[in-house]
């Protein structure tokens, strides 16, 4: 059950965007606040939220997982609209028809009343923000979103990665509960522990000794005829942002794409995929490459694949998510979790992490909203433990049972009749499925990140975790207009040839004529646009 449900957890790792943006102190945008707040018919706290029947239409992306449910009529939805009085109308689009509806919306003039889960970027967010279309919630958060305020204030990351340049903050954000480290890991690092003991090694602490160990498990061969595969995965990117904290890079995460701190200025950020640190650890990469230590196919593998030679018991290490819960018992308990390497000049911190803000756009009011009070209301719910509950568990003695203190699901979801999968069982009560809402919490979470073996790893790795994770910054229209063309041409660049140094395709000692490239595509003008960022949201 929890392998099938971890799988949809996985792919909302590897196909969302982590947004976020920098802080300012607040206001309002042209007064559009003011003129479309009511307040008349709304409670401050409890339940209902409104006295009088109050219908909301939301505009709401409606992930593959959920397909054959009708969120109009649903046992989370049915059971909401009876706490708190507000009876939303869901118009839902389907992922692939999703942007082409939204833009359609927004250009036609004839908003909802709000977007939900609706993916907007952060171009959006400012665009419709500054324009009106979107209210500004700076003082209706601070009025009528307690739970999301508190969170706040626990953790500033949140706030600086809502609020825009100009001040405002235009929409309520997806988060991860910062204390849930597993799910922020993603995937993370594994080393067959058996072969491990049949070469009498210890687990890799380094990088040289990690190099050691992949050399040794290729000469044993542990599979056979040739098919043991040191180290495998389903992307490069993810061994990259692992070592990055063995070579010094990445050292605030990765939501802003080749950006850090400059570790000798700490004022200054810098664009490392030009340092000699990054090219130490290109260097190493090609290193067990081109020894065959990584999969070959690595670049090109589907997941299909993957999943196929991990069940034959091939690989000698990777990067991926829990291997009992994919692989199974007799393959996955094999495996032991690493942390952060040690590097060749003494780097070791584990930067591969997100931010806690998993989408800054969950909830965006428009300025057509009757009551934004109360709308501001029915979100903030899902910040706090009840609402998490509520929209990850359901209602309890309908779809959860409280066992020894904890939520589990009822016995008809977790072994559905006949041929109904686990996520169609969910699906018929829940809408949670592939769209993260509100806060995720680990209390009321059931995928991979909580298995037992998911979660000693993240405790493993826990004290090498990187003090601050960056969210991705916001811009203003100029700097959004750079970053879309120079800033996409540099960095299509570096990641072509990432992989072609890796690979050997390109020499690294042409590593001068790279730096060179990237500094006449425009390089100097891209980091005063990541500069004048930061310095925003150091500002906050």
């Amino acid at each position: 059950m929890l392998k099938k449900l971890f799988f949809l957890i996985a792919t909302l790792v590897f196909v969302s965007a982590l947004y976020a943006c920098s802080n300012d102190d607040g206001g309002d945008s042209d007064g559009k606040e003011g003129e479309a707040a009511s307040g008349d018919n709304v409670n401050a706290e409890g339940f209902p939220i409104v006295d009088e029947e109050l219908e909301l239409t939301f505009f709401a992306n409606k992930p593959a997982q959920n397909e054959g449910n009708d969120w109009n009529d649903i046992l989370i939805w049915n059971e909401y609209r009876d706490l708190t009085n507000i009876d939303v109308n869901w118009n839902l689009v389907s992922p692939d028809a999703l942007e082409e509806n939204r833009n359609l919306a927004l250009g036609s003039g004839d908003l909802p009343d709000a977007f939900f889960l609706a993916q907007l970027t952060n171009t959006d967010l400012l665009r419709y923000g500054s324009q009106g279309s979107f209210l500004a919630l700076n003082d209706l958060i601070d009025e009528y979103a307690p739970n999301l305020k508190a969170l706040m204030e626990t953790d500033p990351t949140i706030e600086k990665a809502i609020t825009f340049p100009d001040g405002n903050i235009y929409s309520m954000p997806a988060l991860i509960e910062e204390d849930f480290l597993s799910l922020r890991l993603s995937a993370r690092p594994w080393v067959n522990e058996e072969w491990l003991n049949e070469l009498d090694m210890d687990i890799p602490e380094t990088t040289g000794e990690f190099y050691e160990y992949l050399k040794a498990v290729k000469e044993l061969d542990p599979a056979g005829n040739g098919s043991t595969i040191p180290y495998g995965g389903t992307a490069i990117v993810e061994l990259v942002q692992w070592l990055s904290g063995s070579f010094g890079v990445m050292n605030h995460g990765p939501s802003n794409t080749n950006l850090d701190l400059d570790p000798n200025d700490e004022s200054q950020v810098r664009y490392y995929a030009t340092t000699d640190e990054y090219r130490e650890m290109m260097e190493y990469i090609n290193m067990l490459y081109e020894e065959g230590l990584i999969d070959q196919s690595i670049f090109t593998i589907e997941w299909g694949q993957f999943l196929a030679n991990a069940s034959d018991n091939l690989y000698g290490s990777m990067i991926f998510y829990d291997p009992i819960e994919l692989f199974g018992d007799e393959i996955g308990s094999q495996y032991n979790s690493l942390a952060a390497l040690e590097g060749p000049d003494g780097h070791q911190s584990y930067n591969k992490l997100s931010s806690s803000v998993w989408d800054p756009s969950n909830l965006v009011i428009s300025s057509d909203n009757p009551n934004p009070e109360a709308t501001v209301r029915w979100m903030d719910y899902f910040y706090g433990d009840e609402g998490a509950e509520l929209y990850y568990m359901g209602v309890e003695g309908e779809t959860f049972e409280v066992e020894d203190g904890e939520a589990v699901y009822s016995d008809h979801i977790l072994n559905p009749e006949g041929d109904m999968t686990f996520e169609q069982a969910i699906a018929q009560d829940l809408t949670w499925l592939g769209s993260i809402s509100g806060i995720i919490k680990e209390d009321y979470f059931q995928g991979g990140e909580t298995a037992p073996q998911s979660l000693a790893a993240a405790e493993k790795i826990e004290p090498q975790v990187i003090d601050e994770v960056w969210p991705r910054f916001t811009f203003t229209d100029e700097e959004n207009r750079i970053l879309q063309s120079t800033g996409e041409d540099i960095n299509k660049y570096v990641e072509e040839m990432r992989d072609k140094f890796i690979t050997g395709d390109e020499d690294l000692d042409g590593w001068d004529n790279y730096v060179q490239t990237i500094e006449q595509m425009g390089m100097e003008e891209l980091l005063e646009v990541y500069q004048a960022a930061y310095d925003r949201y150091q500002s906050n």
